[in-house]
């Protein structure tokens, strides 16, 4: 009997997935530990692996299809072994029909200037189903995939004809219009802007579907806004002794191939300081708090569809250096969405850093169920009083959002005391 591959739960938050691609086909040869496709979570593009041996004997979803959990994507078994016809075929998801006994048309949504109608959807008497009816006025019913690939070929969605649910255009519609060449180009702005000299829309209207990252983002931030009660401390340091030795250390170990980032000095100090100040190590669980017995750091790294958290773990107990590779490794990892569950949980404390952005301060939003988050913002040269001089200073702006559940006003203080004690003077970072 087959074995039937189901999706897994790879992350901890985790309820549906969407299968990018196939990395084998069906009659593929398959041993244990193949990677048979690359799969997006909620957090990050993960390849699935094969715990069976066998031929690859059939494929139940498609590209780009979004599958709940323990739902079937493919059966391995035995060359000619029969599998279930049963076996559910998930459709990608700008195909698939609505549920319910008989498809129902979506809510009206504005149209594109240049759309015109589509025919009711609906069964046609069967002697006029041959010839495709001409356009009447009308909402085109296109899902968003469709409506985005119509956009970026230049083709008015208006001129094809949909055979999804209900006469819907998608994708595959789109892709035989352009490759016929019978679908009319779209009209970009409004008629008479080349006339009078007024330019288009910066882009196309569209609707772009949510990806599984972008929506627990959305979601985990919505929560933590509304349910964390955050507030705000913001402090300058002095960050030329820092930058200092950044210099020197990057001078100095060059032909070894080290390169120290602003933010591994962050990364480390705001490890220290977690151990100096550890209320802020702690998490917020309703009738109970917390503390957590190592500093877990976590930081914020940009990717296409939002940002994800790899984590620094017992960064306390290692060295500028380790953390400093690190971070490298994760960071590059996670740009390319191949973390692991385990290096994107867990973490006790989040730094998010703009600065090399060009930001010079702003708040963050607590990353549950951490109880604090550290923005970093970039260095800026400005006019400072040493002394009874004024003299030109490097200074850096920190901003502590703080769970007030957890922690109070004089512990994060206390913290971003801490933190600037060590950033002044770097030198202690080293030890």
């Amino acid at each position: 009997m087959p074995n039937i591959i189901e999706m897994p739960k790879l992350s901890d938050t985790m309820t549906v997935g969407t299968l990018v691609k196939w990395l084998k086909k069906e009659g593929d040869a398959v041993k244990a530990g193949d990677m048979l496709a690359e799969i997006e979570t909620d957090k990050a593009t993960m390849e699935l692996e094969s715990f069976f041996a066998g031929t690859l004997l059939a494929v139940f979803v498609k590209a780009g299809s979004q599958v709940p959990l323990g739902a079937a994507l493919c059966a391995i078994g035995k060359p000619g072994e029969k599998v279930e016809a049963s076996a559910p075929r998930a459709a990608p998801h700008d195909e698939a029909p609505a549920p319910g006994p008989a498809p129902v048309p979506a809510a009206p949504e504005p149209a594109p200037t240049h759309a015109v109608p589509s025919p009711a959807p609906g069964p046609a008497p069967a002697q006029a189903r041959a010839p495709a009816p001409a356009p009447t006025p009308g909402r085109v019913r296109i899902s968003p995939l469709a409506r985005k690939l119509a956009a970026e070929k230049g083709i008015d969605p208006s001129t094809i004809s949909g055979s999804g649910p209900g006469g819907r255009i998608v994708r595959a519609d789109v892709i035989a219009a352009a490759t016929s060449g019978a679908a009319r180009a779209a009209q970009v702005g409004a008629p008479g802007f080349a006339a009078t000299g007024v330019k288009g829309p910066v882009q196309e209207a569209r609707l772009a579907p949510v990806s599984n990252i972008r929506g627990i983002i959305a979601k985990r931030l919505l929560e933590a806004k509304t349910q964390i009660p955050h507030f705000y401390l913001e402090i300058e340091i002095d960050a030329e002794p820092l930058l200092e030795l950044r210099t020197q250390l990057n001078t100095a170990l060059e032909k070894e191939g080290v390169k120290l980032s602003v933010n591994d000095f962050i990364l480390k100090a705001s490890a220290e300081a977690l151990r100096r100040v550890p209320t802020v190590n702690c998490s917020w669980e309703g009738a109970a708090v917390r503390h957590h017995s190592a500093a877990h750091v976590s930081f914020a790294v940009a990717i296409d569809d939002g940002l994800i958290t790899p984590v620094i773990r017992d960064a306390h107990l290692k060295t500028l250096f380790a953390i400093s590779s690190e971070a490298k490794a994760l960071g590059k990892r996670a740009k390319d969405k191949k973390l692991t569950p385990a290096e994107f949980t867990g973490g006790t404390f989040c730094v998010s850093n703009l600065g090399m952005m060009g930001i010079e301060s702003f708040s963050a939003i607590i990353n549950p169920p951490n109880a604090a988050i550290l923005a970093v913002g970039t260095t800026v040269r400005k006019p400072v009083v040493k002394g009874d001089q004024i003299v030109i200073g490097q200074r850096m702006t920190l901003t502590l959002s703080a769970d007030h559940r957890v922690v109070d006003g004089a512990v994060g203080a206390a913290y971003l005391a801490a933190l600037r004690d060590l950033l002044e003077k770097p030198a202690l970072l080293l030890l």
